[in-house]
């Protein structure tokens, strides 16, 4: 691996210091019917088995001029009857208790419960301003069923529908309110130097450890972790600082084949983990270390290089691993063999359960940042063209010699190069692929894909330019 120290790790997307408002509630209250509503689009999974929300779901969404984290947690249950569900709880009532403001719902149609009772005074102990609201009153004629709230003790009630959208606007002015009253300033508050932050996805089939991974980064359990494969169903962000250096960790549903993906739940928990990769600058695939790589893997794999992502290959659970079997090198040798498109990316070996080899996996995130954003002077770039097409000249076409004349770099992250040819739709897939081979050990970018795109040279006096050099 080529390491060049002279590149800059650019900044990635800033993160603003955001007020946070938690939605809670009893199972099936429409928590996550109205997180979608607020967001403007289908984030959380809404379905009519209760309890489907399993891990908070955060989002950003914009309330009026004001943009707030938004974040939907699992429902409030005084007897859980699962260690999921009990897990749940936690997560809950941390979500709350993380929040700048919490939006407390009902549900209007069903009317009182105890367990309400018991959410209020929780919520009251926080000592945080809560907005109490009844969802799922349709109809202006239904808004006197939230009389009967009343008797918890609270001063004011806001009738919703969040599946029509109905008072929708007159929570938004509660929230407002609010939060004004908290004076919380997106723009300014100082959270030491958080600027700026890599975006990271945790991918890979159920029950590697992604959730232990990131639970063991963070020191607590943001995750829940169960045995049950596909235990996390949403994508889940948290923000964890390391040298300095900030990052946004994305641990995400496990993927699975997709003939086996058989709920609704479960396929949208799939899709929600292919949209993180897409919102992540560099992805890491989390690999069984006692199973080895698999054909799953590797399309896992493809998928994330097919989207531009850098990607690093990490086999987990090495400490499970006999003695006799931990042999880096015979990993590195197998995987060369058998997915051989997959040799050159950088693998680790890790334990999620004891830690071991976890902290080394930032340095090796900052570098395929760096290696997705770096631009190598065009004179180099047409240097390495010149040797590599010298070393092995392309074939003929149609008897005709295909000539390469000019490179340049016209994108980042992924690198994209343009090469001008005589015949850019006759270059043959192996002789692409060799090129960017040449292209990626001359400049180091390791782990990252390279995308070239052949373009004809255009004409003299066509009126057409060729990319300005650097």
């Amino acid at each position: 691996m080529v390491l060049h120290a002279e590149t800059p790790i650019l900044p990635a997307s800033p993160l603003r210091r955001l007020p946070v408002v938690a939605i809670v509630g009893r199972p099936n209250a429409g928590k996550s019917t109205l997180f979608n509503r607020l967001l403007g689009e289908q984030r959380a999974i809404v379905d009519e088995q209760p309890g489907v929300t399993r891990d908070r779901n955060i989002a950003t969404a914009r309330l009026g001029d004001r943009e707030v984290l938004l974040v939907d947690t699992g429902g409030v249950d005084d007897r859980p009857a699962s260690d999921v569900s009990k897990a749940i709880q936690e997560q809950t009532w941390l979500a709350a208790e993380e929040a700048d403001v919490v939006v407390a719902l009902f549900d209007g149609r069903e009317g009182r419960n105890p367990l309400d009772g018991e959410l209020v005074r929780r919520l009251r102990a926080l000592g945080k301003p809560v907005i109490y609201v009844a969802n799922k009153l349709d109809d202006p004629k239904l808004d006197a069923a939230i009389a009967d709230f009343f008797a918890l003790g609270i001063e004011e009630i806001v009738p919703v529908s969040a599946a029509h959208g109905r008072g929708l606007d007159i929570l938004a002015e509660r929230l407002e309110a609010a939060l004004s009253a908290l004076a919380i300033d997106a723009a300014h508050e100082d959270r030491g130097g958080q600027s700026e932050a890599i975006a990271v996805a945790i991918v890979g089939r159920p029950n590697v450890g992604k959730s232990s991974l990131l639970n063991t980064i963070v020191g607590y359990e943001r995750a829940i972790v169960n045995h049950q494969p596909g235990t996390t169903r949403d994508a889940i962000d948290t923000m964890v600082e390391r040298g300095g250096r900030h990052y946004l960790l994305i641990d995400t549903a496990g993927i699975r084949r997709r003939a086996r993906v058989r709920e609704i739940v479960e396929r949208a928990s799939v899709v929600r983990a292919f949209r993180a990769v897409d919102r992540a600058h560099v992805v890491l695939l989390l690999l069984d270390a006692l199973e080895g790589m698999t054909d799953q893997d590797a399309r896992l794999a493809s998928y994330v290089l097919e989207r531009g992502r850098p990607l690093a290959l990490v086999f987990n659970k090495w400490d499970a691993v006999p003695p006799e079997g931990r042999d880096q090198n015979r990993y590195r040798r197998l995987l060369a063999e058998e997915y051989p498109t997959l040799a050159n990316f950088p693998v680790a070996f890790i334990s999620a359960h004891t830690g071991e080899g976890v902290e080394s996996l930032f340095p090796l995130v900052r570098l395929l940042h760096a290696g997705s954003q770096k631009q190598p002077p065009t004179s180099k770039l047409n240097a390495c063209l010149k040797t590599a097409t010298r070393a092995r000249p392309a074939p003929a076409v149609g008897g005709r010699p295909l000539r390469f004349y000019y490179v340049a770099q016209t994108g980042t992250a992924p690198p994209t190069l343009t090469v001008f040819t005589n015949y850019p739709e006759n270059v043959p897939a192996p002789y692409q692929r060799y090129l960017e081979a040449q292209f990626r050990q001359a400049f180091g970018w390791f782990g990252v894909p390279v995308r070239l795109k052949f373009r004809a040279r255009p004409r003299r006096g066509s009126g057409q330019q060729m990319p300005a050099s650097r």
